[in-house]
């Protein structure tokens, strides 16, 4: 087993979701460093903070820069963050005549915390799409087996008849409500972080606002008031996940109760075999959707301990963040599309119509 499930060789054929990890990958994200920096660099040659000839020549510098990535790993274990190895490689290739203009009144944070945004913009595309695909085919459901007879159950216990239709209905409201929140939250969440050393701007003068627009606008990003010591906005889209998984974790409990040999109210085409009773068909998909529903919940915790940052910034909530929000998005992730084969996977839901 690796350290972590999700790219173990193995066990991310269960909980892995190849889609999203791409988002997390280093390549991923030094290309939105040089993006930011050649974005920077134009936007500051646009209100003549730094000259045309520089913001061509950090331009050519970055485009498809690739740094010596051993040199970026040493980098971060003397420095904490990757960004002032980074720098130092690109302004090498800068050239000295500009060189000095690179990253110019910025800060690590600036560049981290935006390359990251921009990964989350790709990434809630996503799963917006996978949530309307798994409420797609919940609908699918209700049209198939909707009409049919089930035993409704409160703690446990027979309590009286219902329609799969009705059970769906409880699957199903969350997703879009899920929906809704995401969209709310996307305006507060997909923006630019841009304040420099302590989140003031205060290289810039006047011409800070105006760079700041040009950087929104060229990097697809919401402008913003720099939000280093705030991340009350991260917090809150990682509980939203942790919303997501929780809501498809009802629907795997509830499958795999269902699917029991002694209440039989569905049954899945491709249950998981065992190695000692071949005759049993495991809910496995169901099983993993609880577990990633609990494994959220366990990490949302370490997210809002993050809410913590000492005055302008702090390096280990910044830290314990890295440790915690990817994975919550990949369990998000890969609880979506493993919901979606679970429910696909249903050839029959409650008694006859």
């Amino acid at each position: 087993m690796s350290v972590s499930v999700f790219d173990d060789p193995l066990l991310s054929g269960l909980l892995g979701d190849e889609a999203l990890a791409r988002q997390f990958t280093p390549e991923v994200e030094i290309a939105e460093f040089n993006t930011f920096e050649i974005a920077l660099a134009r936007a500051q040659a646009a209100e003549g903070v730094i000259s045309a000839p520089a913001a061509e020549a950090i331009t050519a510098a970055a485009d498809n820069f690739a740094p010596d990535m051993v040199a970026l790993r040493n980098g971060v274990a003397r420095d904490g963050v990757v960004v002032p190895e980074y720098v130092r490689q690109l302004r090498q290739r800068v050239g000295p005549a500009h060189a000095d203009r690179l990253h110019y009144g910025v800060t690590s944070q600036d560049l981290i915390d935006t390359a990251l945004v921009r990964r989350l913009a790709s990434i809630v595309v996503v799963l917006d799409q996978r949530i309307a695909v798994v409420a797609e085919t919940l609908d699918e459901l209700t049209r198939r087996f909707g009409s049919r007879r089930i035993m409704a159950r409160t703690r446990m216990q027979d309590a009286m008849p219902t329609t799969v239709a009705d059970r769906i209905v409880t699957w199903r409201a969350p997703l879009v409500r899920h929906r809704e929140r995401l969209a709310q939250l996307k305006p507060r969440l997909l923006v630019l972080q841009f304040g420099g050393a302590v989140g003031a701007r205060d290289k810039f003068g006047a011409e800070g606002q105006a760079i700041a627009r040009r950087l929104a606008a060229a990097l697809g990003l919401g402008d913003a008031a720099a939000w280093h010591s705030q991340r009350d906005t991260l917090a809150e889209f990682a509980a939203w996940l942790c919303l997501v998984a929780g809501s498809l974790g009802k629907i795997g409990v509830d499958v795999a109760l269902m699917a029991q040999n002694t209440v039989g109210e569905v049954t899945l085409a491709d249950g998981g075999g065992s190695s000692a009773m071949p005759h049993k068909a495991n809910p496995v998909r169901a099983e993993v959707l609880v577990a990633l529903a609990r494994y959220c919940a366990a990490l949302s915790s370490a997210m809002f301990d993050a809410l913590v940052h000492e005055q302008e910034r702090s390096g280990s909530a910044w830290t314990l963040e890295w440790l915690t929000l990817p994975q919550i998005v990949i369990a998000a992730g890969a609880a979506l599309n493993t919901a979606n084969a679970l429910l696909k996977s249903v050839t029959r839901m409650g008694g006859d119509s």
